[in-house]
């Protein structure tokens, strides 16, 4: 049962708030003038709040950024995190190309906040960081996905499974990249069918 001391006080609701504000403005500020062109005043004023009171959740607009990037990145670690724990080469296959068309659809939907995420990479020491962190995660998951697999004598035994494992998560994230800049040749569906069954013959017995 919770004591009336660990309720949040007005003042922590306040702040809170304020957090939700900059962030919230942040998104349209960034989608609207893309990452190099947004400032830190510019979100401030669309947040409508001071100048002190924002620079004490967040020092510049790297930093409002990252926020976002986890925040729209753990939508895709939810993909990635769904139970793996298939009988069969084909009960894998359908596990992971369900999952990497999930992973592809959410970056369609998200396209125009990915878009400034493309681009922070490519300017923002911050940015660049926190996606090799993010890249790393996926990595690590995917590994432990492949681990399963050959303990339970699905996978081929010859082969690494950390480089598998980025392989795999390379051809995933080159198109991402692609859907979010609308240059993909192909619709979702048929991109998670082929990169699905190319990685799983490559990788399954």
């Amino acid at each position: 049962m919770k004591k009336a001391s660990d309720q949040p006080s007005t003042r922590q609701l306040r702040s809170i708030e304020t957090r939700e504000k900059l962030l919230m403005a942040g998104r349209d500020i960034f989608v609207e003038y893309g990452f190099q062109k947004a400032t830190i005043s510019q979100i401030i004023k669309k947040a409508n709040t001071g100048y002190g009171t924002a620079y004490v959740h967040f020092k510049n607009k790297d930093a409002i950024l990252i926020v976002l990037m986890e925040d729209v990145m753990t939508k895709f670690h939810q993909i990635a995190e769904a139970s793996f724990s298939p009988q069969s080469k084909v009960e894998a296959k359908e596990i992971i190309e369900k999952q990497a068309y999930a992973f592809l659809k959410l970056a369609e939907k998200e396209r125009s906040i990915m878009r400034v995420f493309e681009q922070a990479i490519g300017f923002s020491t911050m940015a660049s960081t926190k996606w090799k962190e993010i890249r790393e995660k996926f990595i690590q998951r995917i590994s432990k996905d492949i681990y399963y697999s050959h303990q339970n004598g699905l996978a081929k035994a010859d082969l690494n499974y950390e480089l598998v494992a980025r392989g795999w998560f390379f051809a995933n994230e080159m198109y991402l990249w692609e859907i979010v800049r609308g240059e993909q040749n192909a619709s979702v569906e048929e991109i998670a069918k082929t990169i699905t069954t190319v990685y799983t013959s490559g990788l399954y017995l």
